[in-house]
């Protein structure tokens, strides 16, 4: 039976035209599939659905060979012909009731495109902001670009309703992707109707949603991934975001947010504390009225309890905790809390990753 403490973790709530079945999401992330292992990757989300997840999403994923970055290996949405492999994501996603979600993204200065060799395509031209510092330039995309680009979303937008999914989620965090290259000072120096002020440096996300909107039909829910704030090369405050959400309250129909780098989101246990991003993120429910989903390394259901019942969050996001034990939500859900197989934090999931090679956890050996 479970602890009636837990019940709120089990109530559903509503995203935009789609209800999730619980508050257990889980969050984008990679896993060094991606395009290369489709069955594998299919099979560990199928596996998260069986464990109970009210929402699950993919990794990044590429629209457009203009925007790659090989050698890391992530999931591609270039044409129609990736349409099917991620139909049978989304299939497997939904095969115990669970909300399918695509995380849609967009380099910009971050792709080196060594695969494609496309030129990189940036908000302000440069030289290419990698983990493998390559030595590419970037241009700067003139208004023709920017209208390639809006087209590019769109097609992505249309193959991801094509292959029956429920969510769409804007990739703008962890200082990656172009739509946070478009709001960050550090990264848009633009002197036209897409630059300066934060009006104008947030005119191109907000015309991607509407892109979104129109053509799904309305039919998918839109979520925005962002940095709860980032300093260095790719600046944009946790001030400023709060900011942005103020004056953009109901663009998504849920706002994700996850702390900036990925040494500050996805911190080892010895330096980050369950639930370490709280202070960061309290206080943003009341500037917006949609869900807000966040991320910690929550393993214990009574830490997530205390997290939305005191309004920080809506949704308990986890990628880590998800990998660790995807059966969370389901033991929780069945009184075994004690059961669960704790995330550690020790991030041999992110290296294995960050070397173009097949994760892999040292809490759930079967992981991919």
């Amino acid at each position: 039976m479970r602890d009636p403490r837990h019940d709120i973790l089990f109530t559903p709530l509503q995203i935009g035209p789609k209800t999730a079945k619980n508050r257990f999401y889980q969050v984008p992330h990679c896993n060094g599939g991606g395009y290369r292992d489709p069955s594998a990757v299919v099979e560990m989300r199928r596996t998260k659905a069986e464990g109970g997840w009210g929402v699950i999403f993919t990794e990044q994923t590429e629209i457009h060979p203009t925007s790659e970055i090989t050698p890391f290996i992530e999931q591609h949405l270039w044409d129609d012909r990736d349409i099917p492999a991620l139909a049978r994501m989304a299939e497997a996603m939904k095969s115990h009731g669970a909300l399918a979600g695509i995380q849609l993204a967009y380099s910009g200065i971050n792709g080196p495109n060594l695969y494609s060799r496309e030129v990189p395509l940036a908000v302000t031209g440069g030289p290419i902001l990698t983990f493998t510092s390559d030595p590419v330039q970037a241009r700067m995309m003139d208004r023709q670009d920017i209208r390639d680009l809006r087209r590019w979303f769109r097609n992505a937008f249309r193959r991801s309703h094509q292959a029956g999914f429920d969510l769409i989620c804007l990739y703008g965090a962890h200082g990656f992707g172009i739509l946070q290259h478009f709001l960050s000072r550090a990264t848009n120096h633009r002197s036209d109707e897409y630059g300066g002020d934060l009006t104008n440096r947030a005119r191109f996300l907000r015309e991607v949603v509407e892109d979104a909107r129109e053509t799904t039909k309305g039919e998918l829910a839109i979520s925005l991934r962002m940095s709860l704030h980032e300093a260095g090369a790719y600046g944009f405050s946790n001030a400023e975001l709060r900011d942005f959400i103020a004056m953009h309250a109901e663009l998504p129909d849920l706002w994700d947010l996850a702390h900036g780098t990925w040494e500050a989101c996805s911190g080892t246990s010895r330096f980050k504390a369950e639930g370490a991003q709280e202070e960061l993120v309290s206080g943003i429910k009341e500037l917006t009225p949609k869900p807000i989903v966040g991320v910690g390394r929550f393993t214990s259901p009574d830490a997530m309890v205390r997290q939305i019942k005191a309004g920080i969050l809506d949704f308990i996001g986890a990628a880590r905790p998800s990998i660790a034990d995807p059966f969370l939500p389901l033991k929780v859900q069945e009184g075994r809390s004690e059961d669960i197989r704790e995330c550690i934090g020790c991030n041999i999931c992110v290296s294995g990753d960050m070397t173009g090679s097949i994760s892999r956890c040292t809490q759930n050996t079967a992981f991919m």
